[in-house]
């Protein structure tokens, strides 16, 4: 499992590359990648967290997924401080024998980053600046879980 909260850019590919190596005995691997939307003029967006608090919280919901369904590993890459629209700002990855496994897990995992994750979101646009509430929708996705 590698859980990484960095303020470094990643190239997913490179990370999709990394992360499927050696898995042999898996069926299924799974990536999703974010991207920040640069949708309603943003210019930049800005994320905030507490160093420590934000990786526990996501290493225990991805040792929840664990829990869950059959995985072999799961990787989890989140970034943090000033983005530009088209930069990537989140990776999740899940390798497990068989596709329904991978799938779901690694659709729970981004529900919760996108709800739960102890983020804070600013975003910078012609209005000027403004936090990132959350979304009743993304909150309504976590009940199927």
């Amino acid at each position: 499992m590698k859980i990484a909260v960095q303020d470094t850019p990643f190239a997913p590919g490179d990370e999709v590359e990394a992360f499927t190596k050696g898995h042999t005995e898996m069926g299924a691997i799974v990536t999703f990648s974010g991207l920040v939307r640069g949708d309603g003029g943003l210019t930049r967006l800005e994320i905030e967290h507490y160093p420590g608090m934000t990786e526990r919280a996501i290493r225990a919901i991805a040792e929840e997924a664990q829990d869950r369904w059959a995985l072999g590993d799961v990787l989890v890459i989140h970034r943090y401080g000033p983005l530009v629209p088209g930069d990537p700002i989140m990776m999740v990855a899940t390798a497990a024998p068989h596709r329904k496994d991978a799938f779901e897990a690694a659709e729970f995992l981004m529900d919760y980053l996108k709800s739960r994750a102890p983020f804070w979101k600013k975003e910078y646009g012609p209005n000027g600046e403004d936090w990132v509430a959350a979304k009743d929708e993304d909150e309504d996705a976590l009940t199927r879980w």
